[in-house]
């Protein structure tokens, strides 16, 4: 039987900021998002990237258990968008799973849940769920395509007992009004599995990566977020 490949982007040895403890984070290829913010441009197209056999990755990844399991972390895949790739992921996770590595997948759950997704849930102990934008239109903005698939993703993982930790990036001026945030605390009142909210500061140091492109970065008079930009979300959100 053949094996599964999957487009890689790149990977991370010694995640800190994807899940618990010193993650081993893969990133794949492909994205079905067109964020305007997008820090991994690069990672947008799905036939690009290095073509990766799950062996030669959990092979990979066994070099690092020690560190994993010493800090009480594990594997993140992010991309892009994993669930381009979810029979990949899924037998990438199994594989995880007879090694008792715990297994952590960074997605806008932007897709629509199929059998494949379904399944991949399963062998899932940690989902980071992206929410791009609470209200539908603004999120259109942000990334082209509506939020109904992400917000259906977090119910279903709120549904199955998944675990969850809900992210947003704070962007000046776009993820940052008052009405909103409370629409997202309301939203996430109704999720029983959620253990954790993040809230990440927008950076332009991806922006590079549109210029090497010949591509126009829209947000380029946009500020950066700061700490009195996150610490009002938090209040506002009423979290830590």
């Amino acid at each position: 039987m053949e094996e599964i490949t999957g487009y890689v982007h790149s990977i991370e040895t010694f995640g800190t900021v994807d899940g618990p403890g010193i993650r081993f984070v893969v990133f794949v290829q492909g994205c079905p998002l067109k964020c305007i913010y997008c820090h991994n441009r690069d990672t947008w197209d799905t036939k690009t990237g290095n073509l990766t056999k799950i062996s030669d990755l959990v092979a990979e990844i066994k070099r690092y258990i020690p560190y994993m399991k010493s800090s009480g972390g594990g594997v993140t895949v992010s991309g892009g968008e994993p669930l381009l790739q979810p029979k990949f992921v899924l037998n990438l996770f199994k594989e995880l799973k007879n090694l008792n590595i715990h297994t952590a997948l960074d997605t806008a759950g932007s897709l629509a849940i199929n059998d494949d997704i379904a399944e991949l849930l399963k062998y899932t102990d940690l989902v980071l769920l992206d929410i791009k934008h609470i209200d539908d239109e603004k999120a259109k903005i942000l990334t082209g395509v509506s939020n109904k698939n992400n917000l259906d993703f977090a119910r279903y993982l709120d549904k199955n007992n998944i675990p969850v930790w809900i992210r947003q990036v704070i962007i000046p001026g776009y993820t940052n009004d008052e009405k909103d945030l409370l629409k997202l605390k309301e939203f996430i009142s109704t999720l029983s599995n959620v253990e954790k909210v993040e809230l990440l500061p927008y950076h332009d140091l991806g922006k590079f990566k549109w210029d090497e492109l010949g591509l126009e970065y829209k947000l380029a008079d946009t500020r950066t977020a700061d700490n009195n930009d996150i610490e009002r979300a938090q209040k506002i959100l009423d979290i830590s």
